[in-house]
């Protein structure tokens, strides 16, 4: 039977813009990513879209559900905890999508896509069995998952050519800020209205606006 929570357990002093940013951006992401599967050309394209739309909604929808209800019971808030960090490794593999199977040939874009896959689903067995697990081994996964292109710059510099490298670099240094805010706590400069956590959060909506440019501009129109 499912515990209640006692109204001082359910959060403590929860910012009053805790998960404001990623509900507005959920709805954004709706119809940036239906315009994006609708103006993709066909194939793989479409599909990599798609893929990537989804993973991008399924990130900002979950977040914004787990962060702005308030959960009547701890395994309630439990569960949606360990959805919303899973969702992080599927948003980072289906960011990868596109750009390893349309931006990057050879073998060199196959092990890409396989090995961020493979972290992500790694990612997601790991935040369900291991909820609670250090912020900072969290943050640091995150990071290492998410610079795995590095690998790949040389031949993404001369496909989709440097601005929109240096597009993508940007995009991973507003995450990788944002990941290093989440896992020290701070700058927590209004804890009961935007805290580290908004900082955090911030991060990845820019980060992720970034990263949309460069998709839908410059590795899109290569599928």
């Amino acid at each position: 039977m499912a515990t209640p929570l006692p109204p001082d357990a359910l959060v403590p002093v929860k910012p009053s813009l805790r998960g404001v940013s990623h509900q507005i951006a959920f709805f954004v992401a709706i119809g940036l990513g239906v315009a994006l599967v609708l103006t993709a050309p066909g194939g793989r394209a479409t599909a990599t879209a798609a893929v990537y739309a989804a993973g991008v909604c399924g990130l900002f929808g979950i977040s914004a559900l787990y962060h702005r209800r308030t959960w009547a019971t701890e395994r309630a808030r439990a569960w949606m905890r360990r959805l919303d960090h899973s969702m992080i490794f599927v948003f980072i593999a289906a960011t990868y999508t596109p750009v390893a199977v349309l931006a990057m040939h050879g073998t060199l874009g196959t092990v890409i896509f396989v090995v961020v896959w493979s972290g992500a689903l790694a990612g997601v067995s790991i935040s369900l069995i291991w909820p609670h697990a250090p912020k900072w081994l969290s943050a640091l996964v995150y990071i290492s998952l998410g610079w795995v292109a590095v690998a790949a710059m040389p031949q993404l510099w001369d496909e989709i050519g440097p601005w929109s490298v240096l597009g993508l670099a940007l995009g991973g240094v507003l995450y990788t800020a944002g990941a290093v805010v989440y896992a020290r706590g701070r700058p927590d400069p209004r804890p009961a209205v935007f805290g580290y956590h908004e900082i955090f959060h911030a991060c990845v909506v820019v980060a992720a606006g970034v990263h949309y440019a460069v998709i839908a501009f410059a590795v899109l129109p290569r599928g």
